[in-house]
Formats: C-alpha cells, sequence, structure tokens
C-alpha cells in the first residue's frame, strides 16, 4: 500500500531516490524494519483471540509412532494447534502495507507460504478430524512437488537471463557450476527438502520457531545484499535485481515468528502444525534459490539439515542393522529420551542455530 501510493508522487519520488538502498527506489531498509516490527505486532495483539478460536476448533492430538514419546508429551495433549494461521495472517498484512506487489520475488514469496500454509493446514485437519495421522506421505510429497515446481519454473524464466542466474555457488572460493535447465529439478529439491526439514524440528515448544528467527534473520541480510548492486559487487555475489524486496517477505516472517513466539514459548499455548512449518522452510529455501545462495543454507539453516539428517540416518541405520541410531529421531527427541528438560534442548539448539547463522553470512566475506 505504501509503495504504491509513494510511486504516484513522482517529484517527491525524485528525492526520496537520493536514500533509497539498492535497486528499491523506495526505502527498503525501513520497510524492511517496518514490516517486521508491524507483523510482530499483529502477531502479538492478535495472538489470544486467534489462540482463542483455534482452541475452540484446532486441539493437538499427541500420536506419533512411539509409545514413549507419546508418554512423554501427554501434557501437550488438547493444545491449541495451526497457530501457522495467525503466523501467515501476519506476514499477509504486513505485506500488504510496506512491500511492492509488482515484484516477482514478492509473488513468488506469497505464493510459496501461502501454498505451502494451504497443504500444511489441510494436513493438520486431517490428522485432527480423522483417526489418520495426516495426509499418507506419498500425497503430501506429490503435493510438495507440484508447488514446488510451479514456484522453480516461474523463478527459471526470470533466471535465466541473469548474470549467474542459473550458476550454483560455491561458499568458499571463486567457484561455481552453471545448472541450465537442471535449475528447474534443483529448485524443487531445495524447497522440498528445505519445508520438510523445519516441519521435523518443529517437535518441541519453540524450537523450529526459535530456528526460524536466527535463519530468517540471515535470509533477510542475504536477500538484501543480493538486491544491492554495490554490496553484491563488493561481497563477490551475484547481484540479483529485484531480491531486495523479498527481504521485506522475510523481515515480516521472523517479525510474525517472534510474535508467534511469546506464546509457543515452554509450556506452549500453541503449535504452529505443519501450517506454519511447511511454508517457513518453504521460505528460507526460496530465499537462497533467489540469492544463489543454496549451499549456504545448508550452513545458515544447519539446526534443520541435522534435525533432518538424524531422520534419514535412524532409518537407514535400522533398516541395514536392525537396531536404532539414536534413542529417537529427530536429534532433539534422543536428548528427550536421555532425560535432558525440553526448555534445556530448545535453547542450546538456539544456540547453534544462532552461530550458524553468523558463520554463514560472515562466510561471504571469506570469497
Amino acid at each position: 500500500m505504501l509503495i504504491w501510493l509513494l510511486h504516484r508522487f513522482g517529484q517527491v519520488l525524485e528525492q526520496l531516490e537520493l536514500h533509497s538502498s539498492g535497486d528499491s527506489r523506495v526505502f527498503l531498509t525501513a520497510r524492511t524494519a517496518l514490516a517486521s516490527l508491524t507483523s510482530f505486532l499483529i502477531a502479538l495483539v492478535l495472538g489470544p483471540l486467534a489462540i482463542h478460536w483455534l482452541k475452540q476448533r484446532f486441539r493437538e492430538r499427541v500420536a506419533s509412532d512411539s509409545a514413549r514419546l507419546n508418554e512423554i508429551q501427554v501434557a501437550k495433549n488438547a493444545t491449541p494447534t495451526m497457530g501457522g494461521l495467525f503466523i501467515l495472517g501476519a506476514v499477509l498484512v504486513s505485506l500488504l502495507l510496506w512491500a511492492d506487489l509488482t515484484s516477482r520475488c514478492v509473488q513468488l514469496g506469497l505464493f510459496v507460504a501461502l501454498a505451502f500454509g494451504a497443504l500444511g493446514a489441510y494436513d493438520d485437519w486431517v490428522k485432527l478430524s480423522t483417526r489418520r495421522n495426516g495426509l499418507s506421505v506419498r500425497g503430501k510429497l506429490v503435493v510438495q512437488l507440484a508447488i514446488s515446481l510451479v514456484a522453480s519454473l516461474v523463478l527459471y524464466a526470470d533466471h535465466r537471463d541473469r548474470p549467474h542466474g542459473l550458476d550454483l555457488m560455491w561458499p568458499l572460493g571463486d567457484f561455481s557450476i552453471w545448472l541450465g535447465p537442471g535449475f528447474v529439478l534443483w529448485s524443487v529439491i531445495v524447497l522440498v527438502g528445505s519445508s520438510n526439514a523445519v516441519n521435523l524440528t518443529d517437535g518441541l515448544d519453540g524450537l523450529a520457531g526459535g530456528c526460524m528467527v536466527f535463519a530468517g534473520s540471515a535470509f533477510v541480510a542475504l536477500t538484501y545484499l543480493a538486491g544491492h548492486k554495490g554490496m553484491a559487487e563488493y561481497l563477490s555475489i551475484p547481484y540479483i535485481a529485484g531480491a531486495g524486496e523479498l527481504s521485506i517477505v522475510l523481515g515480516a516472517t521472523v517479525g510474525a515468528v517472534l510474535g508467534f513466539l511469546w506464546f509457543n514459548c515452554y509450556p506452549a499455548q500453541v503449535f504452529m502444525g505443519d501450517t506454519g512449518s511447511l511454508p517457513l522452510g518453504g521460505l528460507i529455501g526460496l530465499a537462497a534459490l533467489v540469492t544463489r545462495q543454496e549451499p549456504l543454507l545448508l550452513i545458515v539453516g544447519g539446526i534443520f539439515v541435522i534435525e533432518t539428517l538424524s531422520v534419514i540416518a535412524q532409518v537407514g541405520w535400522y533398516r541395514c542393522l536392525g537396531t536404532r541410531l539414536i534413542a529417537c529421531s529427530p536429534l532433539h527427541n534422543h536428548f528427550l529420551f536421555r532425560g535432558q528438560h525440553e526448555m534445556k534442548i530448545v535453547v542450546r539448539f538456539w544456540i547453534g542455530a544462532a552461530l550458524l547463522a553468523i558463520a554463514g553470512v560472515a562466510s561471504l566475506k571469506i570469497r
């Protein structure tokens, strides 16, 4: 809304451009900060109303495949879930106020968030309204692939004529691989993988949300830098015109998740469910693809990666040897089984997420 109004004032805009950042014509830095603050306040103020509404309709049912895990987490039964609805609502309102809705990056961000959010909401609804444990793995994966394919094709059309637009950049040194049309397949893998990785991490109060704040903040910086020609050249990273607008999407997301964490911290008053975890993972995957920094996603989102690898390793180990590699996967459940308090596990994972986010952004200067 604001960007629409400002674009209507030509003479004033000429003065504003003297203070703009990167390729954005109107106060990119300020709009990113305001988007984050706006979504935080919306989530914080409307959170109690949203939780009351969710409590009447959607309550968590603890029903994992592990009887011991169900016993440990029995107190979480009947906690309102699908809190991702008010995360996405806060982000959407904030973007309507501060983002340039004509930007292809903003449009892609909205598509990924809303499409993955709708899939997650349906999965949560099936889990809560039937005796099934959500959608089948195959059915859920097919929809994720379809959403990711649409986003990847649009991104490929936008990036194919850009310098380094289809290059896979190595985080250290001046090394890259041209992906060509294979960019589409690669993008699908990144989007599906990142959305599922955050989903797997969402198992303890505040765990996925806190880690997302750090990873999301890192990608706010990365998208801002990639969209600023001078900074991109200084850091020797691909300059992606328009990428700066995606920092507003990520900023609004971080703000909304911070507001959500106010109610999701231990003991949680609400869970985000797949409604929140799938779109959050999709957004950081999209940010990595837009900025051509997918390898950095492995560092910045290192906690999500470790959680995912723990599940893969556990399944592979059990199928090969018939024994369990760790007490229970994902990794946070292993520590829970070892008797550590939930809050201690969460804070330590947050510390790891913060250090990895700092390391990821700092590695840009090593090139």
